[in-house]
């Protein structure tokens, strides 16, 4: 069985890094619309949350394959009067530096909505597996 497991961890983790890159893409994207969508004329804007995005590389944690796609909020140091956190948790909540205007941001929830939830990262990794010679139903 662990010989099994050792010749399989390479397709895992090329099939995760897949998931992964789709996912931090999908975020950037929506960090770029977050930006481009308003303009503040009450606040001077910072780029800390635009390039906050980061992604791991899939290793094996047990049995499992795993890499992270996340909103570095402490590394977004440079805003007056909120935390890093804060203003991702607005961008989030449909506002710009908790201010609400006409353009709604969702960052988070839109890339889970339109890679985890609507099946893609699924139908991805099934198209690697098949690729590499898996027969996988779905």
């Amino acid at each position: 069985m662990n010989q099994l497991a050792s010749a399989l961890a390479p397709v895992m983790q090329g099939m995760v890094n897949q998931m992964a890159d789709k996912v931090y893409e999908t975020l950037n994207f929506y960090l770029q619309d977050y930006y481009t969508g308003w303009t503040p004329s009450s606040y001077r804007r910072t780029y800390d949350f635009l390039y906050s995005a980061v992604k791991t590389e899939a290793r094996m944690k047990g049995n499992r394959c795993v890499a992270y796609v996340y909103i570095d909020y402490d590394a977004m140091d440079n805003y007056v009067n909120a935390t890093g956190f804060q203003v991702a948790t607005w961008a989030n909540e449909g506002l710009h530096g908790g201010v609400s205007v006409s353009h709604k941001p969702y960052v988070w929830n839109n890339t889970v909505k339109h890679t985890v939830d609507n099946g893609s990262l699924l139908k991805g990794a099934i198209q690697y597996l098949k690729a590499r010679g898996f027969n996988v139903k779905g």
